[in-house]
């Protein structure tokens, strides 16, 4: 193992290498210096040119960091990516074709590279289906000059699955927070581990380069060995890089690294408006041991309604990102959580949703329609990308998807989606309730679309009917949606969970 310096990392990237980068959306373990130190050499040196860049989550400070510096024309050719949320400057190049583009789900890409690990052909998942990364719609192109065939279906022991293809790594952009002197790399300070190994491990297979970026430098048999997450049999360069910050907008958080936990009133309480009365109606669908995922957005919100009302503990939120417990973080720093009980590797964590460990999903919407199909992915002029959407919406037992049922006037559900990345019809085929939340009315996906079965206290069905772009179906049991959401007051929450009934035990259990 060699120690250099960012931009000494950076001239070996060549022409039309991929190059595959960790870390996770707002700097969550993201190699940003030799990011950075790559977007400066392109603007001294025009080089190098045309790379594919890889890499399972967005990441990005939603301006120029991240992938934001290398969002100069000709020096990206192709972008392969969970998602470009936390990358616009990409995005828009995608958006006006000038690079070819893929948002891939963000589990199945972090799976690949296992998968990659091990020298296997690739993945076979049914995760993505009848959504636009299926190759029957879109095979997950987000730009017109991307025509490769990323994805394709496969039929397996006679039922429909997705193949994604592996990829040869030319050089892989890695971080974490100490290497010793032999270049093995421990990550006790990031908020997240991801898929750091396997990347590391795929990149060696291929006969790529490894460069991790760190804060510091340790001596020779100093680090733990249960510590260490990248051996350094598989690293080829180290970057030390003093000030590199836990996140993007959070120097260092022991809550976020677990070394510390925080009080439970520490968590922000969320001012009463519209997005607060939308997390306190998804939370309503807690119950005593509930596994659940919140995704980025809206519903993130529920952690802090959950801890405000004091029932945190009787739950359990996890992320994808593979943290287990606490409360997951929102805004830039969502990925992260605090006071988590357990931080997996994010591979581990997407088996665990793929084979339907989550008891409840809550998943923001930019628009739904009257097929009950919901988009995350595009729309308009932004260019977001699925992340763990996919794997989490159709693989969890039960699925509540939330937002304001207008943004800026215009009615979010529309007659259609402009890209699916979720499927009503095949949620309908397998029998999986879904709800769709906001906070005027409440729908449940019936036997054509979205059903009208909850309303806001004084409002009318042709008043929430006329914000929406198709007339929904309304319930026979029609109600009013709970006061307790519109009232600044605690709703009393804890109580309510806890005169619920809970998981069922396995019946193994029962006879102890």
């Amino acid at each position: 193992m060699r120690r250099v310096s960012a931009a000494q990392a950076a001239s070996l990237v060549r022409d039309g290498d991929t190059l595959l980068i960790g870390g996770s959306g707002g700097g969550h373990a993201v190699p940003d210096a030799l990011l950075a130190a790559l977007g400066q050499r392109f603007r001294d040196e025009a080089s190098p040119r045309g790379i594919t860049a890889l890499h399972p989550v967005g990441v990005g400070d939603g301006g120029h960091r991240g992938m934001g510096h290398l969002a100069q024309k000709g020096l990206l050719r192709r972008n392969i990516a969970g998602s470009f949320v936390n990358s616009p400057p990409v995005g828009r190049m995608a958006l006006d074709n000038e690079i070819e583009a893929w948002s891939l789900p963000q589990g199945a890409l972090s799976q690949l590279m296992r998968e990659m690990a091990a020298g296997r052909m690739g993945l076979f998942t049914k995760t993505g289906l009848h959504t636009f990364v299926d190759p029957r719609l879109q095979g997950g192109r987000q730009s017109a000059c991307a025509r490769e065939d990323l994805v394709t279906l496969e039929i397996v022991r006679g039922e429909e699955m997705l193949f994604f293809k592996p990829y040869h790594i030319d050089i892989a952009f890695l971080r974490g927070t100490t290497a010793d002197e032999d270049g093995n790399v421990s990550m006790e300070q990031e908020a997240v581990t991801l898929e750091m190994l396997s990347e590391a491990q795929a990149t060696k297979r291929c006969g790529g380069i490894v460069v991790v970026q760190v804060k510091r430098m340790a001596a020779r048999g100093t680090l733990h060995p249960k510590m260490v997450k990248i051996p350094g049999i598989l690293v080829d360069l180290v970057v030390v890089e003093p000030a590199q910050e836990q996140t993007f907008l959070v120097p260092y958080s022991t809550a976020y690294s677990g070394e510390l936990r925080i009080p439970l009133d520490d968590i922000p309480v969320l001012k009463q408006d519209a997005r607060k009365v939308v997390a306190r109606r998804g939370a309503l669908e807690l119950f005593p041991r509930a596994i659940c995922n919140l995704g980025s957005g809206i519903f993130t919100g529920i952690a802090n309604v959950a801890a405000e009302e004091g029932c945190l503990d009787a739950i359990c939120l996890t992320n994808e990102q593979g943290n287990v417990g606490g409360a997951p973080a929102s805004g830039g720093d969502a990925g992260a959580a605090m006071n988590p009980d357990a931080q997996l590797d994010q591979p581990y964590q997407f088996d665990f949703y793929d084979g339907g460990g989550l008891d409840l999903a809550f998943l923001s919407f930019a628009e739904f329609d009257a097929a009950g199909n919901v988009n995350v992915s595009r729309f308009g002029d932004k260019l977001i990308g699925p992340g763990g959407f996919i794997n989490i919406s159709q693989n969890a037992k039960r699925v509540v998807f939330g937002g304001t049922l207008t943004a800026g006037g215009k009615p979010k559900a529309v007659a259609q989606v402009e890209q699916i990345t979720f499927s009503g019809a095949y949620a309908r085929s397998r029998g999986q309730p879904v709800l769709y939340v906001t906070e005027a009315a409440v729908f449940r996906l019936g036997d054509s679309g979205p059903e009208l079965v909850e309303i806001a206290p004084g409002l009318t069905v042709e008043a929430v009917a006329g914000r929406m772009g198709f007339r929904p179906a309304v319930a026979a049991d029609l109600r009013a949606m709970d006061a307790r959401l519109f009232d600044p007051a605690r709703m009393g929450l804890a109580a309510e969970i806890a005169g619920k009934a809970g998981k069922p035990a396995n019946p193994r259990l029962a006879a102890l």
